[in-house]
């Protein structure tokens, strides 16, 4: 079983930057992927960013340039950096791992961008 709680979430406005954390109850340097996702209310929740054990990353299209993801082994905790946030970043923030072949999911954190 793996818990993930994420924080950093918060009001910004439009240009502005935050760092979302997510805590594993694990040692995360045994997770293979861990990524983080987003959902607005009424669509499907959707990958942002994710990076391997090897350190690979991955970035969707619309957050490329602007997001930082990053693992550090030693706190166990998962990292997104954002900058130039714009409305549309609105949405709560999922942390997810995928860990001996299941995924798990932290509670989410709103993050809201206003013009």
């Amino acid at each position: 079983q793996v818990q993930l709680v994420e924080t950093g979430g918060g009001l910004v406005q439009v240009g502005g930057s935050l760092r979302l954390s997510c805590a594993a109850s694990i040692r995360i340097s045994s997770i293979y992927v861990m990524g983080w996702y987003r959902q607005v209310p009424g669509k499907q929740r959707e990958l942002v960013a994710d990076v391997s054990s090897g350190g690979l990353r991955n970035y969707a299209d619309p957050v490329k340039g602007r997001f930082t993801i990053s693992r550090d082994n030693a706190k166990n905790t998962l990292y997104l950096q954002m900058n130039s946030l714009k409305p549309e970043d609105t949405a709560v923030y999922y942390c997810n791992a995928a860990f001996n072949g299941w995924p798990y999911w932290g509670q989410g954190t709103q993050v809201t961008v206003s013009s």
